[in-house]
């Protein structure tokens, strides 16, 4: 059994709690940090298996607020990893408050990595960023080497965290590898997300809105193959080395509501009511993962049929519960 030790920063999102769970299944210990305290089970995926969860601790830390006291655990603790899901998501919304954005996805992040790349016990710092660097990748399956065209603040946001880690390991040697996965879905998702958004909107007969009429294209790939290949960078990326995590097909957002709503059993137009696309919205994120194929032997497995029945009933057997969650994007400053 390993005794290496993995800090998870956003151990809570949908990602990191599946990060998490693949570390444990590994052996790993983990010690996961999020600014809010743990949600219901039903997003945890880590509390869904037979993992040992005393080789899991959690600690509630903001990195806005909290990134002393986060800075000293991490002293105590002596990750060997440290794998960072914390951002502040959601697109469309960083248009209304901007300056959270680029608090907590930049400036936050700066003094927490100022601080890191001192410390000699950090083998590798995995930072999962977002395609959404590159703005609309409209010309074809994009590289790593691909320039950064950001588009809204979150991006923005992204992309200057981006190349502030760069100028880190340039400068310091900081041992940092970037993450990129399109679309990333499965079971724990967000509720206000496309896929589980259109299941619980087909499965109560609830409308729900298609922004642009769904014409974007996004490459949509299960969570599970993203933690697996995430882990493998962690275990065998170089420092200062981007990869991206994709499947090889896309598909328009129409044609993805479209096909839930036929293996649902409803007709679209019982449930879906186009609107104005959004500001700065990419037409497409489309990302070429031929190099974690060939040299981390790493492959997409669950098709996108597969994946949508997954998290159908994951839906379906929590349904009470998840009808009394929220099913629209909430802030959190």
């Amino acid at each position: 059994m390993t005794q290496d030790k993995i800090l998870v920063i956003g151990s809570n999102s949908f990602s990191g709690s599946h990060f998490v769970n693949h570390a444990l299944q590994q052996n790993y210990k983990v010690w996961g940090v999020s600014r809010s305290n743990e949600p219901s089970d039903p997003f945890l995926a880590y509390k869904w298996e037979k993992n040992n969860l005393t080789r899991f601790t959690f600690d509630q830390y903001n990195i806005n607020t909290d990134i002393t006291e986060l800075i000293d655990k991490i002293k105590v603790v002596k990750p060997n990893f440290i794998v960072n899901f914390a951002a502040q998501g959601m697109v469309a919304e960083s248009w209304s408050n901007p300056q959270h954005w680029y608090q907590t996805n930049l400036v936050s992040q700066v003094m927490l990595h100022d601080e890191l790349r001192k410390m000699s016990f950090l083998q590798k710092y995995v930072h999962v960023t977002t395609p959404e660097v590159y703005g609309s990748t409209e010309n074809g399956w994009i590289k790593e080497n691909n320039h950064f065209n950001p588009s809204t603040p979150y991006a923005v946001s992204r992309a200057a965290c981006d190349m502030h880690l760069m100028s880190f390991f340039k400068t310091y040697e900081f041992p940092v590898v970037f993450t990129r996965s399109a679309n990333v879905y499965g079971p724990g998702q967000q509720l206000y997300r496309i896929i589980p958004k259109t299941i619980l909107s087909a499965k109560s007969k609830k409308k729900m809105r298609l922004h642009g009429g769904g014409s974007s294209e996004r490459s949509f790939i299960h969570i599970k193959d993203v933690v697996d290949g995430t882990l493998k960078i962690m275990l065998q990326a170089s420092p200062g080395s981007s990869w991206h995590l994709s499947t090889k097909k896309k598909i328009s957002i129409k044609e993805l509501v479209f096909k839930i709503c036929s293996i649902s059993g409803v007709k679209p137009n019982e449930i879906v009511e186009v609107e104005a696309e959004r500001l700065g919205k990419d037409q497409s994120y489309l990302l070429d993962s031929e190099t974690a194929r060939s040299k981390l032997n790493w492959s997409d497995k669950i098709s996108l049929d597969q994946g949508i029945l997954e998290t159908m009933a994951w839906i379906d057997n929590n349904f009470e519960q998840l009808s009394n969650e929220p099913w629209e994007y909430i802030h959190k400053s």
